[in-house]
């Protein structure tokens, strides 16, 4: 079955009354955890988004203090799936502040893993081209703060 396009659904939407918008958003939310998590952010995080940006650090943090680092295996898998799921949180934000912000975060407590990180080929090279895809993603923002963001890049490209 092939979608329709956001022009035909929105048009389908603008026809649609209130009820029916409701028991369409719902069936979304139970449907697939991502939209309700999605659902979640807009209704109740979007208004606040530091607050929304302290809340994914702290999971972050969770998630890291989890890590097994036994073997580097399991740590490149654990980053892999920390750094999957902080980029889905940036893109429900659909900030660029946001997403640099909390990029910068998880290169931050990536940097911290003991046994170092930079030991590891694949490890280092994920967390070179974060900072570098972080880079890029700075030139959109405002100066001051691309400046204060290009300060943690430098401080984070000093622990290479």
């Amino acid at each position: 079955m092939k979608a329709e396009s956001i022009k035909k659904i929105r048009e389908a939407l603008d026809c649609l009354d209130r009820n029916t918008l409701i028991h369409l958003c719902l069936s979304l939310a139970k449907f697939k955890v991502e939209n309700k998590e999605l659902i979640s952010y807009l209704l109740f995080q979007a208004k606040n988004e530091d607050e929304y940006i302290n809340k994914t650090k702290r999971y972050i943090n969770e998630m890291f203090n989890e890590i097994n680092t036994t073997n580097y295996f399991y740590v490149k898998k654990s980053v892999r799936k920390i750094l999957k799921k902080v980029r889905k949180y940036c893109r429900y934000s659909n900030h660029n502040e946001t997403e640099v912000e909390l990029l910068l975060y998880f290169c931050h407590q990536m940097s911290d893993i003991n046994p170092s990180i930079f030991k590891n080929k694949t490890l280092s090279n994920i967390f070179i081209r974060l900072l570098n895809s972080i880079k890029i993603k700075t030139i959109k923002l405002h100066e001051d703060l691309q400046y204060e963001y290009n300060i943690e890049i430098q401080k984070l490209n000093n622990k290479i």
